[in-house]
């Protein structure tokens, strides 16, 4: 089956400075994709580039199997059947909720707008709203509004570029989940566009961690944190450390913490230095060891603790324990290996 969107070794520039370089994605109908990356590393650009906004300087873009953007080529945005909600909503301040949903469908009967419209209000939870006008509403009812506005036409891809950012940390991951719901109930295709891992992990089905314009790797958020293809994937999804360790043969490294068992990558023979991605769950306290780290910082998670560890030779790593083994920092204690696979780098 044809995905809906293809990016085919696509570089995007301002000028003589490339932003995007040699980007490689699909996503199949039905989907959420995210791209995943820290500020200023081109993963809005690429949005841009795929809504129209943007000229690509090398490659192509399809939806649907069509070019809608190739070097010296672009389809206007408004014929690429995309929709868009930004960063700080852009609901038209003069008109009521009602109006704002209905902006993009105002070629549609009245009768019809109407009962678009209150399907909306209704599958984003605000069936009362539509007299309503943006300043009375709260940050999450503008955002739910603002996604039902770009979804009334029926788009048949969906763009969220940094969506929840105007809202509370604690308030994300709901509304990350909540915007799930509603895009898989009306079976929306969708790209968002984020800095924040849990916004990502709550809401899309294939992420692509970017960097320096490149995406790294495109994969599920599983994938990303436990099969991490680079570095740099490495260090950006989730917490950890890379411990030194030196290969001892095709399923074990030896490290500090002792031998780790899993399969080791082709390319790092035996005795090969390498670097071993250390999770805080890969590690669990316990009296009985021999292995001991020493408390340098703690972090109070409710069912758990975050500590940090300094072990002997200096090198530090983390470890989760539930809430009930309260170590003080300064305090040495006994370490235990448990890890279900093994991540190296060549180091």
């Amino acid at each position: 089956m044809t995905p809906l969107l293809e990016v085919d070794n696509v570089d995007v520039a301002y000028g003589s400075t490339a932003v995007v370089h040699q980007v490689n994605l699909e996503l199949r109908k039905g989907l959420i994709g995210c791209l995943l990356g820290p500020s200023g590393c081109g993963k809005t650009t690429l949005l841009r580039a795929i809504a129209g906004f943007e000229p690509v300087a090398a490659g192509e873009i399809r939806l649907n199997g069509e070019p809608v953007s190739r070097p010296g080529w672009t389809t206007p945005p408004e014929r690429r059947q995309v929709g868009m909600v930004f960063q700080d909503f852009a609901l038209f301040p003069h008109l009521n909720v009602a109006e704002n949903i209905a902006f993009g469908i105002r070629h549609l009967p009245a009768r019809d707008r109407d009962t678009r419209v209150r399907e909306l209000l209704e599958l984003v939870g605000l069936p009362s709203y539509g007299r309503s006008y943006p300043h009375a509403l709260s940050g999450g009812q503008q955002q739910r509004i603002a996604l039902a506005r770009a979804m009334a036409p029926r788009p048949r891809l969906l763009l969220l570029d940094e969506p929840f950012s105007s809202m509370d940390v604690e308030l994300r991951e709901d509304l990350a989940r909540e915007v799930r719901r509603i895009l898989k109930q009306e079976q929306i295709t969708a790209i968002l566009v984020t800095h924040d891992q849990m916004e990502a992990f709550a809401m899309a089905d294939r992420i692509g961690v970017v960097n320096a314009g490149r995406i790294l790797q495109w994969d599920t958020a599983y994938n990303l944190y436990h099969r991490p293809a680079e570095r740099f994937v490495a260090d950006f999804i989730g917490q950890g450390k890379l411990l030194p360790g030196t290969v001892l043969n095709d399923h074990q490294v030896e490290t500090e913490l002792g031998i780790i068992t899993g399969l080791v990558p082709e390319g790092c023979g035996v005795g090969a230095p390498v670097d071993v991605l250390v999770r805080p769950d890969d590690i669990r306290p316990d009296d009985q060891s021999h292995i001991s780290g020493e408390v340098l910082d703690k972090a109070f998670r409710g069912a758990s603790f975050l500590y940090t560890l300094r072990l002997a030779s200096g090198g530090k790593v983390l470890c989760f324990a539930p809430s009930h083994d309260n170590f003080a920092v300064g305090e040495r204690i006994g370490l235990k290996l448990a890890f279900n696979h093994l991540v190296i780098f060549p180091r």
